[in-house]
């Protein structure tokens, strides 16, 4: 059986089994035919999550000097060439209130609303909550939640566009949460081509690695550097202008701090 057959068996047979949860995959195809934003809602104490599917692929990470609204920046977006070898399933909004409070007990947001992204959520308070939800799947080999990696988020923001946004080389208001006074209601904009919304603005979010300089080669399944003091946030948010909020753009943060406008989502993942 395939890793990515392994997934959705897995799947299925912990959330039919797990009081509290349950899972409907909208798709009628089977995992062997799975396509590229194929959708998969999983219930969780009463709370969906939507995720959709990211294939295995290859694609440029980062960014030509050149692009459109690329300012003169000193995180390194050097193109180079990654291969994500496993799929992968990415949520298909920002890490709601409701999704949070169901699970922590408590809500940190500056601004509430229970369709809101969490925000003021540092990515130590990020790894707790995933610790939480793999509590869940103790007794379930194969299957985790995680934070996506660097990589993983680029390519599900990107999902298959090389421009300097999903939606081409401009982004306007109507498209994405960039440049106002908050956040707004995920699922608020239009989706990328896989379904995905807001990955453009809203808020920033948080990814597994820490912050370094890209490789000036090829590589495969990349997960950032060995070591650091920030940990990389993408996406841009709210607060910031819209050259922040392009594909390959990059930046960090000290992971005991969160902020209004910094939030995540999440992945779902083999953990083989």
């Amino acid at each position: 059986m395939t890793n990515r057959n392994l997934l959705l068996t897995t799947l299925f047979s912990f959330c039919l089994t797990l009081t509290g949860c349950s899972a409907t995959d909208e798709n009628s195809a089977t995992a062997a035919e799975r396509k590229a934003g194929d959708r998969m809602v999983v219930k969780i104490k009463d709370v969906e999550y939507a995720f959709r599917w990211c294939p295995p692929g290859k694609f440029m990470m980062g960014s030509p000097a050149g692009e459109a609204n690329r300012q003169d920046v000193q995180d390194n977006q050097r193109q180079h060439e990654v291969t994500l070898s496993h799929g992968f399933w990415m949520l298909e909004t920002e890490v709601t209130q409701s999704m949070w409070e169901s699970v922590m007990g408590n809500n940190p947001s500056r601004s509430k609303g229970a369709k809101l992204p969490v925000d003021t959520v540092s990515w130590n308070d990020c790894q707790g909550y995933i610790t939480k939800l793999n509590a869940l799947l103790a007794d379930t080999p194969g299957l985790k939640f995680s934070l996506p990696t660097e990589a993983q988020w680029e390519y599900a923001c990107r999902a298959g566009t090389t421009t300097a946004y999903h939606f081409g080389n401009s982004l306007s208001a109507e498209q994405a949460n960039f440049n106002s006074g908050g956040t707004k209601e995920v699922g608020s904009y239009p989706a990328n081509a896989w379904g995905l919304r807001d990955m453009h603005g809203n808020v920033w979010e948080w990814c597994q690695d820490w912050n370094g300089d890209y490789p000036s080669g090829a590589v495969i399944d990349p997960t950032g550097a060995d070591m650091g003091s920030d940990r990389i946030i993408r996406g841009g948010s709210y607060f910031f202008p819209v050259e922040i909020c392009r594909s390959a753009s990059r930046s960090s943060h000290e992971p005991a701090n969160g902020g209004p406008a910094l939030g995540f989502r999440l992945a779902l993942v083999s953990d083989r």
